[in-house]
């Protein structure tokens, strides 16, 4: 009997005494910054002299930012892509990728302290309410926001928010004040700049980055000018930084015939994962030319080697930026990312693309400054294609497997700078700004254009406009008294550009643009071949 009691009343007491234990150990826990409750449980020295400055240091500092710190010091021994992103960066970084955020669908731009409206998409929130181009924004979300030397950036937060959403805004339009309650929709981030017939049978496309909704907007626009008659393409890459590789290989395969490899990634903790061609399509046939730069990268270099591995493009243009390294985002529990290399990706022959970092993070950076020194933008001999071996495609054509992607024909940068007083033009937005203000005072003329390339044949830079501009110059201290004839030229280049963008956004921009561009120009020559 007396042992059967003993049996009923032992757990209770483990219980009890482990309960005294914890307790115990809590109590000589707050006395040792550091030291965890459990033996077993051993800690990391980061964390360890993360919560001795919390608890002992001589001063209070902002231990989130200190932890972001030591966490990006950690990623930078590792290579120059896998980063941290606080939670604040973390959305504005996922809204690029998915292709779109909740907002009412303005362009803005802060002019002497005052929020303008430069653009309003159309059929967005702000267009069905009533706002716009030239309105200039006095308070939004019931915060004043003329005057008040605002930033961009919170001007932003003011007016994303949910779907659905409401914001109120009041605006100043030609000395009338104005009240609008805006409802909050998805305004798309589109990947597409410019698509658009450059001769009867040649299609031009232009893209930006590869966001969710880029092969979308690829299919869109590339299905639209098949119907208008192309059957030649030149695809813009220039400047684009790369994205999803999804979008990028769903892309080549509407390139590529058969089964064909586009890419395939491999790491560490990343078995070999192959990407191929599974469907048919739409542009099999017919030339292909992509162009490219310095700053064309990941994404962007996947696409351009496998078509140009398989010879079924041309790359025009210069070396890329080398960027082979595949990153996976995790979002961790403070709603913080970090974005990890798990992998590098290599063309269809094996090349792999990305460039030594082996000298550390700020030489990777500064290699594209080190191209300009030795003379790279402007002659292909001084290119340097490492020492990785070298590959052979079908047609005989050798192409290197180190250090981005080599084009197939070369084209120079224009290493005309402009001086240094002229570059505060563009710093400052002088030329931006003016070319908004001449286009609300000339509405009806500019109205009568009903095409980019009817404006650029017919629109010039008269000379009371180029007056004015150079006044406007004055004002931000900039003399255009002793340009030269080709600067002169350029900047009314520039004025004409930024007008047309006015009009009709990024593809007026690029048309008019494109139409003396040196690549797009020697593309055109050579499908003319």
């Amino acid at each position: 009997m007396q042992k059967k009691k003993l049996q009923v009343w032992l757990p209770i007491l483990f219980s009890l005494v482990m309960i005294a234990g914890m307790f115990i150990g809590y109590r000589i826990k707050e006395n040792m910054p550091g030291k965890s409750m459990f033996f077993m449980d051993k800690r990391k020295p980061v964390e360890e002299v993360i919560d001795l400055v919390k608890n002992k240091y001589v001063d209070e500092v902002n231990i989130d930012s200190l932890t972001s710190e030591a966490v990006s010091s950690m990623l930078a021994k590792l290579d120059p892509h896998s980063i941290f992103m606080p939670a604040s960066e973390l959305q504005q970084v996922t809204e690029e990728l998915e292709g779109k955020f909740y907002g009412i669908g303005i362009e803005f731009n802060i002019i002497e302290d005052t929020i303008n409206v430069i653009n309003v998409i159309q059929g967005g929130p702000s267009d069905k309410a009533g706002i716009k181009m030239g309105d200039k924004i006095i308070k939004a979300a019931d915060t004043t926001v003329a005057g008040v030397k605002i930033s961009s950036d919170k001007i932003r937060n003011l007016l994303k928010g949910s779907a659905g959403s409401k914001v109120n805004i009041s605006i100043l339009r030609e000395n009338e004040s104005k009240q609008f309650t805006i409802v909050r929709e998805a305004i798309p981030i589109f990947s597409l700049d410019a698509a658009y017939m450059l001769t009867s049978n040649i299609g031009y496309i232009r893209l930006n980055k590869f966001a969710e909704t880029t092969y979308v907007e690829f299919m869109t626009a590339a299905e639209k000018l098949q119907k208008q008659g192309m059957q030649h393409i030149i695809l813009d890459l220039r400047d684009n930084g790369g994205g999803v590789l999804n979008e990028a290989t769903e892309m080549a395969d509407e390139f590529l015939d058969d089964n064909k490899m586009i890419t395939y990634t491999e790491g560490l903790h990343s078995p070999r994962k192959e990407y191929k061609c599974k469907r048919n399509g739409i542009f099999e046939k017919g030339k292909v030319i992509v162009l490219v730069n310095e700053y064309t990268a990941s994404a962007s270099e996947v696409l351009a080697g496998a078509l140009q591995d398989w010879d079924r493009a041309t790359i025009l243009g210069r070396r890329t930026f080398g960027k082979g390294l595949v990153q996976e985002q995790f979002e961790l529990s403070d709603g913080s990312g970090l974005r990890l290399t798990v992998a590098r990706y290599y063309t269809p022959l094996g090349r792999s693309i990305q460039k030594s970092y082996s000298n550390g993070t700020t030489a990777y950076l500064e290699e594209l400054h080190n191209r300009i020194k030795e003379g790279e933008l402007v002659s292909f001999d001084s290119i340097k294609h490492g020492h990785g071996k070298k590959f052979t495609t079908a047609s005989g054509k050798v192409l290197y497997g180190e250090g981005a992607i080599t084009p197939d024909v070369f084209v120079s940068a224009d290493t005309t700078a402009f001086n240094k007083e002229l570059t505060n033009l563009y710093i400052k937005g002088t030329l931006s700004v003016f070319a908004y203000r001449n286009y609300l005072s000339h509405k009806s003329t500019f109205s009568t254009y009903k095409t980019p390339a009817e404006f650029e044949k017919n629109y010039t830079i008269d000379d009371p406009t180029w007056e004015s501009f150079k006044l406007a110059a004055a004002k931000d201290s900039v003399s255009l008294n002793n340009i030269t004839s080709k600067e002169k030229d350029d900047l009314i280049r520039q004025l004409k550009r930024l007008t047309a963008r006015q009009l009709w956004r990024t593809e007026g921009y690029y048309e008019v643009t494109n139409a003396q561009d040196a690549m797009v120009l020697k593309a055109l020559d050579e499908l003319r071949k």
